[in-house]
Order: structure tokens, then sequence, then C-alpha cells
């Protein structure tokens, strides 16, 4: 996938976003597009950035160290958008910019402490929400979001920019529509209960979903297929 072709399906999708965002009044450029490019080689990567885009999301920290690494300093952002181990949060500061699956305060406290140690100053995230209630789901409990989020806005470092969902794969557009106005109704929580919470994004939607993610409020959607084609079937590691 080169420069030219990512373009033209951006442009693509991009109308498509245009159109589902004015189906509720709002406007396409309120809603950013974030591209997932694991399993593709950094060659991918750095087309991405040629497109014009300013952020890529990673679901591991290893292949995105050496994504970075053998990149050296292409100019992009790295979005953590998979399950982070706390264990692996110190690494996880090193490589990435934003960590987008913050889904406990345990998470957010070790994400503060490794911050503290490597004086980074400040550490945007965004809160998971486990919307439907799948079991191999990581994320909160939507009845648990508004208590953790206040937590993690304790935490000096920690910077809590919105929320994350994934919603269940499926065809169901009822489904799709009800994981994605549970996060909505989540963040509207956040934002009346906790006093001076900055946190405005919603980062819902992927390549099967997002016109119905973006009628739904969305801010942002994390698209890899539809944007950057079928991963390769042996993943560059």
């Amino acid at each position: 996938m080169n420069t030219q072709q990512i373009s033209e399906r951006a442009d693509a999708i991009r109308q498509r976003i245009e159109r589902a965002a004015a189906r509720t009044g709002r406007a396409g450029s309120e809603v950013g597009i974030l591209p997932i490019t694991k399993g593709h080689a950094p060659g991918v990567v750095s087309a991405v950035a040629e497109a014009g885009f300013e952020a890529v999301g990673e679901n591991r920290v290893a292949e995105a160290d050496r994504k970075r690494t053998a990149l050296g300093d292409v100019d992009v952002r790295w979005h953590m958008v998979g399950h982070l181990q706390r264990n692996k949060a110190g690494s996880a500061l090193r490589v990435f910019d934003r960590i987008d699956s913050v889904d406990s305060v345990r998470l957010g406290r070790r994400l503060q402490l490794e911050a503290e140690r490597a004086d980074v100053s400040l550490v945007p995230v965004l809160v998971q929400v486990n919307a439907a209630a799948e079991e191999q789901k990581s994320g909160l409990d939507p009845a648990q979001v508004v208590e953790v989020v206040g937590r993690l806005a304790e935490l000096s470092r920690i910077q809590v920019r919105g929320l994350m969902t994934m919603a269940p794969y499926t065809g169901d557009e009822a489904v799709l529509r009800q994981a994605f106005s549970t996060t909505r109704e989540c963040l509207a929580r956040c934002q009346k209960e906790l006093r001076g919470l900055v946190g405005r994004e919603l980062s819902m939607g992927m390549s099967n979903d997002f016109e119905i993610a973006v009628e739904e409020g969305s801010t942002q959607v994390r698209l890899g297929t539809v944007l950057l084609g079928e991963r390769p079937e042996v993943r560059w590691i």
C-alpha cells in the first residue's frame, strides 16, 4: 500500500464520514481518522505519514518499538490501542505518545509511577469502556466509568482525553448502536459529574462500523483494513 493508494482511500472514507456526520447535524471535520498499522511493515507507517496523517495506532509495545527504531525520525505520533499490561507500562511510555486503552486505576497508577521515574510530565490517555460486557475484551463496566475516570484524573501526570470502546464484531446495527451510545452516555456523565474534566474525545468505530459510530457521536475512528488493506498473512514483527 503506497501513499497515493492510502490518500485515495482516505478521500473516499472522509466522504463517508461527512455523510454520516451530516445525518446527525455534525460536520465531518469533527471526526479524526487514526490509521491502525499493526501487522504492517514500517514502510506503511511512512506512507501513512506522507499521506498527511499525524498519528498511527499500534497494538503491541514490542512491534511499535521495532518500527520506530526502523523508521528513525518519521514525523508521526504513536498511539497504543491494544491491551497494556502493567509490567510493560514503562516501555509503553518510551514508545508511545498516547495510551488509548487504559482500563483500570491500577494501570493508571503504574503509568503515573513510570512517568515520574522517566520525568515524563504528561501522559495523555483514553479510558476503555467494555460497553457490551464482552468477556473476551478489556475495558470498564459502564457503571464504573465515572468513578474510575475521577480517580485517574486525580493523578498529576495522567490526562484523561476521553473514552474509547470496541463494539462487538457483528452486523446487527442495533447492537452496535447500543455499544456506541452507551459509551457516549458514559462520557456525558463524566462531564456532568467530574468538575474540571477536560476529556471530550470518543474513539469509537472501526472498518466495519465506523459510519454508525460517527452517527452516534464518535470523534475518532480507528481504521485498518478499509484504509490500508488486509494485513499480510505473515505479520511484520
